[in-house]
């Protein structure tokens, strides 16, 4: 019988999350990349693979092979080790976690490095929409003038109207992206907001405004992964990741049984959670993707933590930092930011310092088990982590 390693989180780093006109993609990879590796205590050389996840570094920074960029410039080309690039859309974070994952996991490698870079802000305008939009089916939605908060407009439109979901419980989703976020030295915006300034802030797309989108800006996030064997060997305290999953659903939007029901997510968190044997009501915090507001509430119900349309009834104080279910303790992809290729990356690190109790005045008492959600583009890819339970 084939024994499977534990994997562990044994480093995290990333750069502040925003509009980062004076870096380029390789200095924000590499910066974020050598935070982790100094947090592990580790050496380059005890890195057997790096994972690079990226999603529009070829159309915007017209760069790719990503994995072979960060490595060259973070100085361990010279140690031969792989590199490579890893793309699901705005999945691409959370599927170089799994790739990671599963590497060490299988006994392949005992020390996996994960970069997640994006550069978003080097083009803007028109430009930025069409790069944007090709997260979508290009033939079948954007061909046609689809957009992503098209895409989001259209679900939320539905969903609102079939179960009776006013705006102000959209908005409710923001405003408890940026209540955390205030409290993030790294997040994109630090401002408060009331639901009053959300529900009044420039319409984007019909029900949605700009309070209901995740900005566009550029970061990086980077964490390293160690077997068991290896976290015994260096007496590293690290936070276990006990459980990866992966679903996915049709590309376009029109092919789906229903358009506000994210069967990946469904699918990847009923996995994740069997894997973990666990239940939802064990989880302690959970950063959700929410690059819209409407997918954030819909994610609350497809994860589990509510029933289809009742997850209206646990913003008001369940996902706050002392409620029920805190979702997002980051300041999640509306108010930390969205870097793309970074994003997913980038909620495993607030797990990692949450267990290390090392998130500040956002901090989460107690926690045992942590779930992440990265999802690409309007659904079609999901992926779930579990942390903790060491």
């Amino acid at each position: 019988m084939v024994t499977l390693n534990d994997v562990y989180i044994i480093g995290a780093g990333e750069t502040k999350f925003g509009e980062l006109w004076d870096k380029s993609l390789r200095e924000l990879a590499v910066e974020a990349g050598l935070k982790a590796v100094e947090d592990a205590g580790v050496y380059t050389k005890d890195i057997d693979i790096l994972y690079g996840s990226n999603t529009l570094g070829a159309g915007i920074s017209y760069q790719n092979d990503i994995g072979s960029l960060i490595s060259d410039f973070s100085g361990i080309a010279a140690d031969h080790i792989p590199a490579l690039r890893v793309e699901a859309s705005t999945a691409s974070g959370a599927a170089a976690i799994r790739e990671a994952y599963l590497s060490i996991r299988s006994g392949e490698y005992n020390v996996a490095m994960i970069g997640g870079v994006e550069k978003l802000t080097d083009i803007y305008g028109s430009e930025i929409l069409d790069k944007t939009s090709t997260l979508l089916d290009s033939e079948w939605e954007a061909f046609f003038g689809a957009t992503p908060a098209a895409v989001a407009a259209l679900t939320a439109r539905k969903y609102m109207k079939d179960f009776n979901v006013s705006k102000e419980v959209l908005a409710r989703i923001s405003v408890n992206d940026h209540e955390n976020a205030s409290k993030n030295p790294d997040a994109q915006f630090r401002n408060r907001i009331s639901v009053e300034t959300a529900l009044n802030s420039l319409p984007v797309a019909e029900p949605l405004n700009i309070m209901d989108c995740s900005p566009i800006g550029d970061g990086a996030a980077a964490l390293l992964l160690a077997s068991e064997e290896f976290v015994k060997k260096n007496k590293i305290d690290g936070v276990r990741i006990i459980a990866s999953s992966i679903a996915q659903d049709f590309l376009a939007l029109h092919s789906r049984e229903s358009i506000y029901r994210l069967d990946s997510t469904v699918i990847a968190a009923r996995k994740a959670l069997e894997k973990a044997g666990i239940r939802n009501d064990q989880i302690g915090m959970v950063e959700l993707h929410n690059s819209y507001s409407i997918y954030g509430l819909i994610a609350l119900e497809d994860l589990g933590f509510a029933e289809k349309g009742k997850a209206k009834d646990l913003v008001e104080a369940d996902i706050k930092l002392d409620g029920r279910i805190p979702v997002n303790p980051s300041g999640g992809l509306k108010a930390k930011g969205n870097p793309f290729g970074a994003t997913g990356v980038g909620q495993a690190v607030e797990a990692y310092l949450q267990f290390k109790n090392r998130a500040g005045e956002r901090q989460i008492k107690g926690l045992e088990y942590a779930m992440l959600h990265n999802m690409g583009g309007s659904g079609s890819t999901s992926i779930v982590h579990i942390l903790g339970g060491a």
